[in-house]
């Protein structure tokens, strides 16, 4: 039986892969740990779970987000960009991200303004 590259691809695109699997469920414990410590004003330790989850899942935009907020409370503002366009681009439709960043772009462009005068 002789099966064509592009049914192989899409039989294995729809099933997810363990380690593909695995990989989301421990950036997601990351992303869990990291809002933990956050909320107790952990910011540099929650900045560095969201970056582990990131390394773990680059495909994860939610991950993506809280480092960008992460990465705004340290004054990494250009890092911040980077990262909430990074979470825009995998889930442009997602409306917290969407939020999240056209505050970030708000506050961040008057204060350029600002400094710039």
């Amino acid at each position: 039986m002789y099966f064509s590259a592009s049914v192989v691809l899409a039989a294995l695109l729809a099933f997810p892969l363990p380690a593909l699997a695995d990989a989301r469920s421990d950036a997601k414990a990351q992303v869990e740990f990291g809002i933990k410590v956050a909320q107790n004003g952990l910011w540099k330790e929650a900045t560095y779970r969201w970056e582990k989850a990131v390394q773990l899942d680059s495909t994860y935009a939610e991950a993506w987000n809280n480092l960008a907020i992460g990465y705004e409370h340290q004054g990494r503002f250009d890092e911040a960009e980077k990262a909430y366009q990074n979470a825009l681009k995998l889930d442009p439709k997602n409306v917290s991200i969407r939020q999240n960043y056209d505050l970030f772009k708000e506050i961040n462009d008057r204060t350029k303004r600002r400094r710039d005068r």
